[in-house]
């Protein structure tokens, strides 16, 4: 087996006859003892007083034995002239790029002055001169060095030679080791260091130009090694060894790369965690390079373990977070094969439920595998709690609705398990609201959610004024940010008492009136989108079914309020995404007297038609008021464009707009109103800000000339 060790290739310079002759006269004349101490050499016998004669060294003197060096040296006295001049050193850099001989240093196939040349910036050239058998992974290779070269990273600075060439020799030693990750174990690298002053642009003193230093490696890779024998451990003794090998998939004879082991090592750990081998360990790879084979055999140690299924989840905690509930979170039943990917998921559910500060999951052998039978392993699930209490508020502006103040307080786990209790109330020019909630999470199933909330609120706004007090129960199953989810739903049971008017008339209060509304809220929502706030691909659509009773005056009515909103989403660019969205909702059953103003459609606002107010679009009664209707139809498309502005973060959305309301449950589109505008939104971390200034394109008399919008995510 041969050893190995890679080194930069050096190139020298081409020697004259001239250079040869003068080297082999000075190695004859210079006697080994000269070597050995050149200084004690200098020294012995030499006196320069001694005025020898001529005669000692000429025909008549002493026979003189070529093999014996001279004892004593002639002393030499020379008058050094004062009036000697030398002529400047006149050094004449180069102007051109370096020349390269074509040297033969690694074979016939190899050609410097024919190499492929990749210049990397005005300092650093690689050239690429070995054409058979060819750099199949040139191009990658190239890639990865320019991401880690010193010179490429310093380019711009100043340097000189000496400077480039100390960043030059760790450059070399990097494509030495980039050679070897892709298998090349006889590579060499040929470096050239020189001056380019077409390269630079500058200026001398004397007005020519300044050469700027560059480095020139030629790449030679040589034969690719290949992966010889691979001994995978005792892998081969699990139960599921042929599917666990397919996972690995270096074969004997293919192409070596380094970093490919890596990735194939993760593969196959993976695998053994999701085929049910929870204890299976993998020892660090060894490679064995035989450069007599040109092959390396690698040896990976694998243990696998033995198979096991789920058991029992147990909590650290159980007065907080009991582990019959956890169960209940986890995507897998007692009995269940072990994956690991499972044990991960129920990790990141108890985490998203907000009441633990960390969370461990250790998996304990509770029965060992016997033949054919799995073994069981119980989750152990350790668990520090979290502040449960939160208070938040949020802030949201339109100038045709004025401002909204919302503000919570919640104890998140006052019920264990996930038990919660919500105080929230609303402050703003149209609306007020106190309500106070309790919710039970993951009750039932992971993500679902059962809910009562009890609410008392008035509103003044332009189409009516309502003083209503609600009961609503609701259990759901929603998408969150954590996992989105393609199907969503909810059902509930709503009880309102709501006593409303239109709104007063030159300070005249119109006469109240008493709903009492009883409905079986439906929803489900298709979500392919690839973000919850800010999507950029998908569609999502949407359906909300209300059957509902309500008595008014001792007249019971029957209806169905029912909506779908469809929207779509498509990134056209890197930096653009089309949005578009459509809506259609319509109350069959009763008059439209019977049906209270608070539960008509209306359309209008930063929801719904931007540049009109807040439920301002649809009929009006015989004083100008918006009334409200049976059906409404709704449409909006806008470009979301990013920005170079704060790295990215801010966008430029322009918009279009639609809308129309109808008294009847069929649309009669008699008037349509159009909102046009643009805005901006800034890109955080849990959503966009949102800004948006629109312009009613066909307002009514009572229409702001502008618009303006305020509020977290994105308008749909």
């Amino acid at each position: 087996m041969a050893a190995f060790a890679m080194t930069g290739l050096a190139i020298p310079a081409p020697l004259s006859a001239q250079d040869q002759a003068t080297d082999a006269e000075l190695e004859d004349l210079i006697p080994d003892s000269a070597v050995d101490n050149p200084d004690g050499w200098a020294n012995d016998g030499f006196d320069p007083g001694d005025d020898t004669s001529e005669d000692e060294f000429g025909d008549g003197g002493a026979e003189l034995d070529p093999e014996t060096p001279l004892a004593d040296l002639p002393g030499l006295a020379v008058e050094w002239p004062d009036d000697l001049e030398l002529p400047p050193l006149d050094i004449d850099l180069p102007e051109e790029d370096i020349q390269f001989a074509d040297l033969e240093i690694a074979g016939p196939d190899v050609a410097f002055t024919e190499a492929d040349l990749v210049r990397l910036n005005d300092s650093l050239t690689l050239g690429f001169p070995q054409l058979d058998p060819p750099f199949t992974e040139r191009g990658d290779f190239v890639e990865r060095f320019e991401a880690l070269s010193t010179i490429e990273e310093l380019d711009g600075d100043d340097e000189n030679i000496a400077q480039l060439a100390a960043r030059a020799r760790e450059d070399e030693e990097l494509l030495g080791e980039l050679l070897r990750v892709y298998g090349f174990y006889d590579g060499r690298i040929a470096r050239s260091i020189g001056t380019n002053g077409a390269a630079n642009g500058g200026a001398r003193t004397d007005g020519a130009a300044t050469p700027r230093p560059t480095v020139r490696f030629d790449v030679i890779p040589g034969q690719r090694y290949r992966f010889g024998a691979i001994d995978l451990g005792a892998l081969g003794t699990a139960r599921d060894a042929d599917i666990l090998r397919r996972a690995f998939e270096i074969q004997p004879g293919d192409p070596m790369q380094s970093d490919r082991i890596e990735t194939e090592r993760f593969d196959l750990d993976t695998a053994l965690g999701e085929f049910g081998y929870a204890f299976a360990t993998i020892d660090e790879p060894q490679l064995l390079i035989d450069h007599d084979r040109d092959e390396g055999d690698l040896t990976m140690p694998v243990t696998p373990g033995g198979k096991y299924v789920f058991g029992a989840v147990t909590s650290s905690d159980e007065d907080f977070l009991p582990g019959d509930h956890l169960a209940t979170i986890a995507r897998f039943d007692p009995g269940d094969i072990y994956q690991r990917s499972l044990e991960l998921d129920l990790r990141r559910a108890i985490t998203a439920t907000g009441l633990v500060s960390s969370v461990t999951i250790t998996p304990r052998e509770v029965s060992a595998p016997q033949g054919d039978e799995p073994g069981v392993v119980a989750m152990d699930v350790g668990i520090e709690r979290a502040d449960l209490r939160t208070i938040a508020g949020a802030i949201g502006y339109g100038s045709e609705e004025g401002v909204r103040l919302a503000a919570s307080w919640e104890h998140r786990n006052l019920f264990p398990p996930e038990g919660a209790l919500k105080v929230r109330g609303i402050i703003g020019t149209q609306e007020q609201l106190l309500g106070v909630g309790l919710r039970k999470n993951n009750f039932g199933g992971r993500d679902r959610i059962l809910s009562l909330d009890a609410y008392a609120s008035t509103i003044d706004s332009p189409a009516f004024d309502a003083n209503t007090a609600g009961l609503v129960a609701t259990y759901e199953r929603r998408s969150t940010l954590l996992f989105q989810k393609p199907i969503s739903w909810s059902v509930g049971v709503e009880l309102v008492a709501t006593d409303e008017r239109p709104p007063a008339v030159g300070g005249v209060a119109a006469p109240r009136s008493t709903y009492l509304v009883a409905a079986i809220p439906g929803y489900i929502l298709l979500d392919s989108t690839d973000d919850l706030l800010d999507p950029t691909e998908g569609f999502r659509l949407s359906a909300n079914l209300s059957p509902e009773i309500s008595r008014n005056r001792g007249t019971q009515s029957f209806y169905l309020r029912a909506r779908t909103d469809a929207s779509t989403y498509k990134r056209v660019t890197d930096n653009v995404v089309i949005a578009a969205r459509a809506a259609f909702g319509a109350i069959p059953g009763t008059d439209l007297a019977n049906i209270a103003p608070s539960r008509r459609y209306y359309a209008g606002g930063g929801g719904s038609v931007r540049g009109y107010g807040f439920r301002q679009i649809g009929p009006r009664d015989t004083l100008g008021d918006p009334s409200g209707g049976r059906s409404v139809v709704e449409g909006a498309v806008e470009a979301r464009i990013r920005t170079g502005f704060f790295d990215g973060a801010v966008s430029v959305v322009p918009f279009l707009d639609a809308g129309s309301v109808s008294q009847d449950v069929i649309p009669d589109f008699e008037e349509i109103k159009l909102g046009v505008g643009v805005g901006l939104r800034y890109h955080t971390g849990f959503g966009p800000l949102r800004l948006d200034v629109g312009v009613p394109l066909n307002p009514g008399p009572d229409d702001s000339p502008v618009a303006v919008y305020v509020s977290l995510g994105q308008a749909f």
